[in-house]
């Protein structure tokens, strides 16, 4: 899945990287991450590949990182990891996991158009 670009009713702008993993441990559960950087890039796709190649495989140094947000159950239980330089204020983090849910919630958003 491409990254999904949000501007947040303070105007910060971000992008979001979706990934999803799935672990064994006496059964299966997928858990889905979406890491979370600042938009300084107006949606370029370089900058997003660059940032997509290295995501979970180490520690995450971009300057532009708010760490990442984990869905172990849509509409129950989530949480705001702060991995990164920079950290979203429980309202941002809020409001994003709002727009990811109505996304996730909403095949028809799926395909974002391009910036």
């Amino acid at each position: 899945m491409k990254p999904l670009y949000f501007t947040i009713d303070n105007g910060l702008q971000l992008m979001v990287i979706p990934d999803t993993q799935a672990h064994l441990d006496g059964h299966t559960i997928i858990t889905r991450t979406y890491s979370v950087f600042r938009d300084i890039g107006a949606g370029n796709p370089l900058i997003s590949r660059s940032k997509e190649s290295t995501l979970h495989l180490e520690r995450i140094n971009d300057p532009e990182y708010y760490g990442f947000i984990t869905f172990e159950l849509p509409g129950s239980i989530f949480t705001y990891t702060a991995d990164g330089q920079l950290e979203l204020t429980s309202e941002e983090t809020t409001e994003l996991i709002e727009h990811l849910s109505d996304i996730r919630d909403n095949p028809s958003l799926w395909n974002q158009p391009d910036r």
